[in-house]
């Protein structure tokens, strides 16, 4: 017996759509603020996943009506779908491809400054360690295996689709920013309702 739900998506011309008509669902970004200040969708608000997590019985009250959620590329906009879900908030959906394919579908996009997306961190800190790793282990034997240990974290992430040096860079000051304070979220929502 299968007891896993399927997580209901939205398409960015759909909502797209919706936005232009007005008739937007309470649209919730759960990537970093960094991430978030960089680009996200007009009129959505900055829940990022770890936050969302830790007080989504607090968020309930404020999410009644229909909720969209969005990441980058969708994968941590399941996740906060999956973790709202099991606290009992109803009519939840996906953006699918995340930001991803909201700006390739060319909807709009309110910018910031421009910041570099996990997805490509951590392939420049795994990409580096693997680099210097493999020069050095010319001159020092074994020094390659931690290289190779990297690859197998990547290939473990891969398959597992969760990726523990994405976690680890999302908590350095460049991609938190200010820390998201969660009554600052709740104003929000409220004063928008």
């Amino acid at each position: 017996m299968n007891s896993k739900r399927t997580i209901q998506s939205i398409t960015p011309a759909v909502l797209h759509r919706l936005v232009r008509e007005s008739r937007a669902p309470r649209l919730l970004d759960v990537r970093t603020p960094g991430e978030f200040r960089t680009a996200h969708i007009p009129g959505s608000y900055n829940v990022p996943l770890n936050t969302l997590r830790e007080h989504r019985a607090e968020l309930l009250s404020h999410l009644n009506e229909e909720v969209v959620l969005v990441c980058r590329s969708g994968q941590r906009a399941r996740e906060a779908e999956q973790a709202l879900a099991q606290a009992g908030l109803p009519n939840l959906r996906v953006l699918e491809g995340g930001m991803n394919a909201w700006e390739t579908a060319g909807a709009p996009v309110e910018r910031g400054s421009e910041r570099w997306d996990m997805e490509r961190q951590v392939r420049l800190v795994a990409g580096s360690i693997v680099l210097t790793t493999g020069l050095a282990g010319i001159l020092l034997p074994g020094v390659h295996l931690i290289g190779t240990a990297v690859g197998a974290g990547l290939t473990y992430a891969a398959l597992s689709n969760s990726c523990a040096m994405g976690v680890l860079l999302s908590k350095l000051p460049y991609n938190r920013g200010p820390r998201t304070d969660i009554r600052t979220v709740i104003a929000e929502l409220r004063s928008a309702s």
